[in-house]
């Protein structure tokens, strides 16, 4: 009798483990570069600074991402092209960098919009093309910004 007790004990307690286990949640592994425009503000020159947030979530440490961006004014024309660089970054890695436009107010840029990829080198030195394909933006700002 203590047998079929211990049986019947651990047989309602194996049932009620695995009725209550939480089931396991596969996580997006997608390999992403995510840019973020975190803040704006004018520079005493007249310009405007903007600060960029980068993570490098590629699985992949990189030695020089690079961008060429798309500058539209406040009637939605592009007043200018140009290169963002965000130098190396290791995996996991998150990096804030500043870039000045001259020439122009905060309140003169309606948006910037990613053209291309202007450098996406591994610390290999070869080149990968997820710094495009998976690339993700945001803005925080009023100035829109993506792809």
């Amino acid at each position: 009798m203590p047998l079929k007790n211990f049986v019947s004990c651990f047989t309602a307690a194996l049932v009620s483990l695995t009725v209550g286990a939480a089931p396991v949640i596969a996580q997006d592994a997608t390999p992403s570069f995510s840019l973020d425009l975190n803040n704006v503000a004018d520079t005493e020159q007249g310009g405007c600074r903007l600060t960029y947030v980068a993570a490098n979530g590629t699985g992949q440490a990189l030695n020089a991402v690079s961008y060429q961006v798309a500058v539209f004014d406040a009637q939605g024309i592009v007043t200018d092209l140009v290169v963002l660089e965000f130098g190396a970054l290791i995996e996991g890695k998150t990096k804030v960098v500043q870039f000045d436009l001259g020439g122009r107010g905060c309140a003169d840029i309606s948006r910037i919009t990613v053209n291309e990829v202007a450098e996406c080198t591994l610390s290999d030195g070869t080149v990968g093309d997820f710094c495009l394909t998976g690339l993700e933006t945001a803005s925080r700002s009023a100035i829109q910004f993506g792809i």
